[in-house]
């Protein structure tokens, strides 16, 4: 088995430039952990045609969670090769129906970036095992936080976690800092793993693990503390005045206006 890290830059706005990982799992076949956004498929089918391999050895997409940037070409590639599209339980509904998610999530440029619904063919749950080819086996570990029902995918030696950890100069976005703080706690105490593939950072080793985490606790922690510190605020004022305070704190005044992270922030009020 090989892991092909395919970086994918694209624009929220006009002014606002991002990027997000997709991995490109060669075996018999071929395997995509998430799909990226909308019209990426190029970038995708170039690295294919670099190794080799064709369009239709894709066989299987396999889901995170359900936010714009990860379900992408998820679609275009169900379309053009029949390959099954694989997530969780609690992302399905967004899957299967994105304007469902718009409507309870909107972002700048979501349909641009989120591409076309696209149906889950497999249903996926925690401590789930999946075999698509033989000799490939694929577990499911449950990391819910940064999105209600987010999913890593273990296939041997190699972890590939998504969003589930917090990064450094990255914007801090989950729904349930709790939730965020145990499944870091579960990726730090995983076994036998010696690679870590995330949606919004390089792919790090074993011993730069505890760093990563460490940080990724750090940042929800300073939020928290934030949060915390102006808690009388978060009675009496609005919640746009919370974030303002919020982003204060933290030197992040660029993420004042940002609606991911004023939900961020809410979820600090809840315990």
């Amino acid at each position: 088995m090989k892991v092909h890290p395919i970086k994918i830059e694209f624009h929220v706005t006009e002014k606002i430039r991002r990027f997000v990982y997709v991995y490109l799992i060669e075996a018999e076949y071929c395997y995509l952990i998430d799909a990226g956004v909308a019209g990426c498929q190029d970038v995708i089918c170039s690295r294919l045609q670099q190794i080799g391999r064709k369009l239709s050895d894709v066989k299987g997409i396999y889901l995170t969670h359900a936010h714009p940037d990860h379900i992408g070409s998820a679609a275009w590639f169900r379309e053009k090769t029949g390959c099954k599209v694989y997530a969780s339980s609690g992302e399905k509904r967004w899957i299967e129906n994105i304007d469902i998610q718009y409507a309870e999530r909107p972002i700048p440029g979501f349909y641009r970036l989120a591409g076309s619904s696209v149906p889950v063919d497999v249903v996926v749950r925690d401590g789930m095992m999946t075999e698509p080819e033989k000799g490939l086996v694929l577990q499911v570990v449950g990391t819910p936080g940064h999105s209600a029902d987010e999913v890593s995918y273990r296939i041997s030696s190699w972890i590939f976690t998504g969003d589930s950890i917090p990064v450094r100069g990255e914007i801090p976005i989950y729904v349930d800092w709790m939730k965020t703080q145990e499944s870091m706690e579960r990726l730090e105490k995983i076994s036998g793993v010696q690679w870590f593939c995330p949606a919004w950072d390089d792919v790090f080793s074993l011993t730069e693990r505890e760093e990563k985490i460490r940080e990724g606790k750090r940042i929800v922690h300073r939020i928290g503390a934030s949060v915390k510190k102006h808690a009388k605020m978060a009675e009496t004022g609005s919640l746009q005045e919370l974030v303002s305070a919020v982003c204060q704190d933290l030197h992040m005044p660029g993420l004042i206006g940002n609606p991911l992270f004023a939900e961020t922030v809410k979820c600090h009020l809840k315990g």
